[in-house]
């Protein structure tokens, strides 16, 4: 993934829409520690297998053959019921993380410049609503934490489930052009 500096935008646009996974901070920082409280509850509930051992697998499992392959090679090798499946989602929809997400500095310094200007910041997030809200309570906004209540959430999924367009949809909502929008997502 390339990090955006600020010299890569154009900071004369009026709105800049981020998305949260891997642009603001790294969804693994996310998903590791879901895993770990994972490992955590399984273990108190069965008894059978070590929290960290599993939680150490999982990571694995996941940073070599993705988020999607977790869950099915956690219940292979360690024999877990497929009704924890419900559990490992929930869980990962609703996590209550021991640790903050840290935005990246790179994204922190570009946020920073933008909220100085007086442009406005948005989020434009894909997948899970209650997920990406979850994830946007543990986020460590830091020196910036005075802008944050000034960030509108906006969600993909449901947009587009109106038959709306997104960036149309923005302009009206800001009462600027579509020209003015930036996006800013994982490439």
């Amino acid at each position: 993934m390339r990090l955006l500096k600020a010299d890569d935008l154009d900071l004369s646009k009026e709105v800049f829409a981020f998305e949260l996974d891997d642009v603001l901070f790294p969804r693994q920082d996310y998903l590791l520690q879901v895993y770990y409280l994972f490992g955590s509850f399984y273990e108190f509930t069965e008894g059978t297998v070590k929290a960290n051992d599993l939680a150490l697998f999982m990571k694995k499992i996941y940073l070599v053959h993705g988020e999607d392959k977790v869950f099915d090679a956690a219940k292979e090798v360690f024999g877990i019921e497929e009704k924890y499946r419900e559990n490992l989602e929930r869980l990962q929809a609703n996590a209550q993380i021991p640790l903050r997400l840290e935005i990246f500095s790179e994204m922190k310094s570009l946020l920073k410049q933008i909220f100085e200007k007086g442009k406005h910041v948005t989020i434009l997030t894909k997948g899970n609503p209650i997920e990406q809200l979850n994830k946007l309570k543990f986020i460590d906004w830091g020196e910036l934490d005075r802008y944050k209540n000034s960030v509108r959430i906006y969600f993909v999924d449901e947009i587009l489930h109106l038959k709306i367009s997104v960036i149309p949809y923005l302009a009206i909502e800001y009462g600027v052009s579509e020209e003015e929008i930036s996006v800013i997502e994982y490439q």
